[in-house]
């Protein structure tokens, strides 16, 4: 099988305006293409021997497999958490022209 050449990048926060910012922060650095800030979601989780539940913001990142970890290290860096979810799922098809804009949107000079 071929290596898979892009990926989606999840993860959530605690309000709208840290979901902006981190979106913005990441096309910005170049380690996404694009970020997508979707509406609040209910979260129910176990933290700390308690289980929680909280509203939190969705960040989808857009970007190729080869930008993950520079995302991951961002996202890692200014994410408010102890302990962020930040899940990769590879892409196995797509628009070839998306793609190729999500790799020359990410490419650093």
């Amino acid at each position: 099988m071929a290596e898979l050449e892009y990926c989606q990048v999840v993860t959530t926060t605690d309000t709208r305006e840290a979901a902006d910012v981190l979106a913005r922060s990441a096309v910005e650095a170049r380690v996404a293409a694009c970020a997508q800030v979707g509406s609040p979601v209910t979260s129910t989780y176990r933290w700390e021997g308690a289980v929680e539940t909280a509203e939190e913001w969705r960040i989808t990142f857009k970007t190729p497999t080869a930008r993950y970890a520079a995302l991951e290290a961002h996202i890692r860096e200014r994410h408010s958490y102890d302990v962020p979810e930040i899940l990769c799922i590879p892409v196995t098809a797509g628009n070839p022209a998306y793609l190729a804009w999500l790799t020359a949107e990410t490419q650093v000079s």
